[in-house]
């Protein structure tokens, strides 16, 4: 299954923030038993490459690298099993690492300039970031129109309540949030209280 299928069966991309790659492991866990088995790990912290490999080891998720700025870090993401790699914003060197090792590149794009260098780059799914200040649902609808062939994964101020709003466009393929993996109930451990939000978030979808 492609990345871009992946995202639409499930609708949710959990961006998820690891302080201590030892969580990693039960995070994948809670996420497969909640019924969301993929992730986006975030480049923010120093565990984050052993991160995604545990998290890849683990079998039943499927992961992303997040808060990727280079092509090198393009590089440690692939390496540790990252199948799909996001960016804050387009860089044509960071894409076309992407491409060179076979993984799918979700720049973020929020303005009809950057969608169109991504579409030069060979891009077509983009990650509409910061959604929340950059226009919400109204913003992503009004780009969908002139670029029907684009596909948008918005992240950024977006929680369950506003989730809705996006998952209603046909060209959104999926929402990215941390509500339902928090970095605080994460370092502390709590995978039972992040299986119960990630099954309650996967099925608020559904509804």
């Amino acid at each position: 299954m492609t990345i871009p299928d992946l995202l639409r069966r499930h609708r949710l991309v959990p961006v998820v923030v690891l302080d201590d790659a030892a969580h990693a492991e039960p995070l994948a866990e809670a996420l497969a038993t909640g019924g969301l088995p993929v992730a986006e790990v975030t480049f923010r912290t120093p565990a984050a490459a052993e991160s995604i490999a545990r998290m890849a080891a683990h079998g039943g998720v499927t992961v992303g690298a997040g808060t990727v700025l280079t092509p090198e870090q393009v590089d440690v993401a692939v390496e540790a099993g990252a199948r799909f790699v996001v960016s804050p914003g387009f860089d044509a060197a960071v894409v076309r690492r992407c491409h060179e090792h076979g993984v799918t590149p979700l720049p973020g794009a929020v303005t009809a300039t950057e969608i169109m260098a991504a579409l030069a780059a060979g891009v077509t799914t983009v990650k509409f970031f910061p959604a929340g200040t950059s226009g919400g649902a109204k913003a992503v609808a009004a780009l969908a129109a002139p670029f029907g062939q684009v596909s948008f994964v918005p992240t950024g101020g977006i929680d369950a309540t506003t989730a809705a709003d996006y998952l209603g466009l046909s060209s959104v393929l999926a929402v990215g949030g941390s509500w339902m993996v928090p970095r605080a109930a994460v370092a502390a451990g709590e995978f039972d209280r992040v299986t119960d939000l990630v099954r309650a978030s996967v099925e608020a979808v559904a509804r």
